[in-house]
């Protein structure tokens, strides 16, 4: 869908899911894996910098925000097809839920450690907070 080049950073541990960038996306996981899945995408650059103006977008409206979330989805369902070849079955819970803005937190309590990937590409690095465990 982006059709962008991405290098996965260094790996981290954080305590907690909460967000890096001003676009969010996060999605539930249910199954014999559960959780959440936070994307954190910065404002600029995937939302209305390089990628969406060489598209034709020009800000951070509904379509921009639909977008990432799709972006979210597919990532997500992805993911899910690997763990079901390893017999373990992942539902993902409709709808993703967006948030947006600079000044707001979102914070969800976690148990378990989390793992953080960053992925950079050519228009900006976003991150993918998992916080996926047996159910």
């Amino acid at each position: 869908m982006l059709r962008l080049e991405t290098t996965r950073q260094a790996l981290r541990a954080v305590e907690e899911l909460a967000p890096v960038h001003e676009v969010n996306v996060v999605i539930g996981v249910t199954g014999d894996l559960k959780g959440s899945l936070l994307y954190s995408f910065p404002k600029h650059g995937f939302s209305n910098g390089t990628y969406y103006v060489r598209h034709g977008g020009t800000k951070l409206d509904a379509f921009v925000t639909s977008a990432l979330a799709e972006v979210a989805n597919i990532i997500s369902g992805n993911a899910a097809t690997y763990f079901s070849q390893d017999n373990l079955t992942c539902n993902i819970a409709p709808p993703p839920q967006v948030l947006v803005g600079e000044s707001g937190t979102l914070a969800m309590a976690t148990d378990k450690a989390v793992v953080l990937p960053p992925l950079q590409t050519d228009v900006g690095t976003f991150e993918i907070t998992i916080s996926l465990h047996r159910a």
